[in-house]
C-alpha cells in the first residue's frame, strides 16, 4: 500500500506534467505573447508557477532556508523581463526541485498537521496542496491558450 506522500506526490506530478510538457517546445519568441485583455505574458506566468512553489516549500512546508524574491507575487503584472527561456527553465527546473525534495520527506502525519498562510488561512497540509496542484494546472491552461491563441 502506498503512503500518502507516495500518492500526493503522484497527484502533484501529473497535475504538474500539463506545466511541464508546455516546457519542452516553448520557444524564446512565445514568452512575450499574451491573450488580450490579460496583461500577462506567458514569461510572466512561468516565472510566477516558479515562485509560487518556493513560496509553497517555504511558508507551507516551513523549509526556511529557501530564498525567493516573488516579483509576479509582488508586482501582479507583468513588467515585461521574463524573456529569458533559459533562465526561466533553470529557475522552475529549480522550483521543481526544491518543493519535490521537501513533500518527499512527509510522513503521513505531516499531511494532517495544521498549517497557517496569509494567502488561504488554516489548512491542513494535505489540504493545502491541493492549492499548489490547482494552482499550477490552472496557469498551464492559461499558458496552452496563450500559445494556441496570443500574439506578441
Amino acid at each position: 500500500m502506498k503512503s500518502k506522500t507516495q500518492l500526493f506526490l503522484e497527484m502533484w506530478l501529473e497535475a504538474r506534467a500539463r506545466f511541464s510538457t508546455q516546457l519542452t517546445s516553448l520557444t524564446e519568441e512565445e514568452l512575450k505573447k499574451k491573450l488580450p485583455p490579460s496583461p500577462n505574458s506567458l514569461g510572466f506566468l512561468i516565472r510566477h508557477i516558479g515562485e509560487v512553489e518556493m513560496l509553497f516549500a517555504k511558508n507551507v512546508f516551513k523549509a526556511l532556508e529557501i530564498r525567493v524574491h516573488a516579483k509576479t507575487v509582488i508586482d501582479q503584472k507583468d513588467s515585461g523581463e521574463w524573456t529569458n527561456l533559459k533562465e526561466l527553465l533553470a529557475y522552475v527546473d529549480e522550483s521543481f526541485a526544491l518543493l519535490k525534495e521537501i513533500v518527499e520527506k512527509q510522513t503521513d502525519e505531516d499531511w494532517e498537521t495544521l498549517i497557517e498562510t496569509k494567502e488561504f488561512g488554516k489548512r491542513t497540509k494535505a489540504q493545502a496542496f491541493g492549492r499548489i496542484v490547482s494552482h499550477t494546472t490552472y496557469h498551464s491552461g492559461q499558458m496552452a491558450l496563450i500559445r494556441k491563441y496570443g500574439t506578441n
